[in-house]
């Protein structure tokens, strides 16, 4: 099968690593995949942002930046159509982002099936946390998007709620929870021997891994390290972030800027020698709809995780099997499961285990993923019942193993 994968991000970030593992396991499954998208994420550093959006960003009013972005669809456009005419796709596969409508115009013209991938409800982040100029026409191009796919994939129920109270069908939305590539996690940790390598025998370990920004909460893991020096405890942040700078001035406040490590960015395949270093991974916050990726690769590495109790984290992980989830809504609740876990071993080694083997049971992996979507394209361009493509979207059952 051909498939064209069409985006419009523009950093090297957690979006570029769920783009190349999709993208990945689907080539394995001898799918040919033509990429359309902005060519800077093909060269740039790992977390870096393209520095032209960055400078309009910043200093380009709301109302035209959003505009700027509207009419990259215009742009984009002539590009996806070039593409279709020289290489016939059997599917077109869209990583969805706002002002994005190039795809759903291509689908229209070209009759070929439209898979959109929904990571976020783009309209409602970003009014809370960047602000939205034109919100009437944000909240037709996001619509337009979703409804405008022969089928959505996402990767949260919750966000399926939200993407069915849009106007689009259950039965044309399918969740597929992030996942793992087995063959970056091979085999269970020697934790000792990590902890070993990192230099942080007879510590206990706090770790994070990923691009930290302010609404992670990290700075609570600060005021634990100061509160508890008796556990003896260190905090490792794999990564980077915009709360780099404000995370080392507390620690030096607070004089445990000893127990604070950050490594700045590591490549990927790096990534996972720190994690079996960590007695315990967290995950101090986590908007409401989101599958994060780093917990994946926790639970890959048999790290003893703590998060919050919220839906779509308990779409994932069982409180008291195969991890500690706290109540997001008591200040007090994430110091008292990290600090149950610095003091039971066993209670760690027992909940890693199972943390890893969920993943086993449940199939969360790309690969798993992409023969979902494999699926779904081939149900969608082969219909049972033999009729053709229709000119407009429409809803097609899909049987979803990740319903709830």
């Amino acid at each position: 099968m051909k498939t064209l994968y069409h985006h419009r991000i523009a950093s090297r970030d957690g979006q570029y690593v769920h783009i190349e593992s999709l993208t990945n396991a689907l080539r394995a499954r001898g799918h040919e995949i033509v990429m359309v998208g902005p060519g800077f994420v093909d060269t740039g550093k790992p977390g870096q942002d393209s520095r032209l959006v960055t400078f309009l960003k910043r200093h380009i009013p709301r109302p035209i930046y959003e505009l700027m972005e509207l009419a990259y669809s215009v742009r984009d456009y002539p590009r996806l159509a070039r593409a279709i005419k020289k290489h016939r796709p059997d599917v077109i596969y869209e990583r969805y982002n706002l002002y994005f409508l190039s795809g759903i115009w291509a689908r229209r013209r070209f009759n070929i099936p439209l898979i959109s991938e929904v990571n976020a409800p783009l309209y409602d982040e970003r009014s809370r946390y960047g602000g939205i100029a034109l919100k009437k026409l944000a909240r037709a191009a996001e619509r337009a998007s979703w409804r405008g796919a022969d089928h959505v994939v996402t990767v949260t129920h919750v966000l399926r709620d939200r993407i069915e109270r849009e106007g689009v069908s259950r039965d044309a939305i399918t969740v597929t929870p992030n996942g793992i590539d087995w063959s970056r996690f091979p085999a269970s940790p020697d934790r000792h021997a990590a902890k070993a390598r990192l230099g942080l025998t007879g510590s206990t370990v706090l770790g994070f891994t990923g691009f930290a920004r302010e609404w992670h909460g990290l700075e609570r893991v600060i005021e634990l390290l100061h509160a508890h020096r008796q556990d003896n405890l260190t905090f490792i942040l794999v990564g980077d972030g915009d709360v780099r700078a404000s995370l080392e001035r507390r620690a030096a406040e607070l004089e445990v800027q000893d127990r604070l490590r950050i490594t700045g960015f590591v490549d990927r395949d790096k990534v996972a020698g720190y994690v079996r270093g960590f007695d315990i991974a967290l995950q101090p916050a986590v908007v409401d709809y989101a599958s994060p990726l780093k917990l994946f690769e926790y639970m890959a590495c048999e790290a003893a995780i703590v998060a919050p109790d919220k839906p779509n984290i308990r779409e994932i992980l069982t409180d008291g099997r195969d991890g500690l989830l706290f109540d997001p809504s008591d200040p007090a609740a994430f110091t008292a499961a990290t600090r149950r876990f610095c003091h039971d071993a066993a209670l760690r080694d027992e909940l890693g285990r199972q943390a890893r083997q969920t993943l086993i049971d449940r199939e969360l992996t790309w690969a798993h993923n992409a023969r979902t979507v494999e699926a779904i394209a081939r149900e969608l361009r082969e219909p049972s019942h033999g009729e053709p493509l229709a000119a407009e979207p429409r809803a097609r059952k899909w049987r979803n193993s990740n319903a709830g």
